[in-house]
């Protein structure tokens, strides 16, 4: 029979298994387990940490390093907004402002309540010919306007209902 602790740490357990419980492969271990969860929950960095056999404040120092792993929880779609220069130029913060608006978000909430989205800025996307640039879960979107933004969100948010 499962404890709820089993359970709960059951894929966790899985992809550490499926690395051998290696602590070389932390980061490959961190990207698969955020990839579950969509983040990194403290409890699970310390389960990791054990698992490893790595001092927790190790594996917490890898997973806040690094910019791709998230200490916070995401939505199902992550929106990224270039603000790069030529992003900037464009009007990327109007972007930005469109969608936070909709999605009644600020720089201090970036996450709707739904946990449907979340909308951070990033420096570079590295598509500044197609400027200015969102991505949605990494589907590029080129020339956008804020009105296109705000449509990408509502296909979503129809698609979603729909489902």
């Amino acid at each position: 029979m499962k404890t709820d602790t089993t359970r709960k740490f059951e894929n966790v357990c899985q992809i550490l298994d499926k690395y051998q419980r290696d602590s070389s492969k932390l980061i490959p271990v961190l990207q698969e387990v955020q990839h579950v969860y969509r983040y990194l929950p403290e409890e699970v960095l310390a389960f990791i940490a054990t698992g490893l056999g790595l001092s927790p404040a190790k594996v917490y120092g890898v997973a806040s390093f690094y910019a791709n792993f998230s200490l916070e929880p995401k939505g199902k779609y992550v929106v990224h907004v270039c603000d790069g220069t030529a992003c900037h130029v464009k009007g990327s913060g109007l972007i930005k402002d469109a969608l936070f608006k909709k999605l009644g978000l600020s720089s201090d909430k970036k996450t709707t309540q739904d946990m449907l989205f979340t909308v951070e800025t990033v420096s570079c996307l590295g598509a500044c010919g197609l400027a200015p640039v969102i991505t949605i879960n990494d589907k590029v979107y080129g020339q956008v306007t804020p009105d296109k933004a705000v449509s990408l969100i509502d296909a979503i948010i129809a698609e979603e209902t729909n489902a």
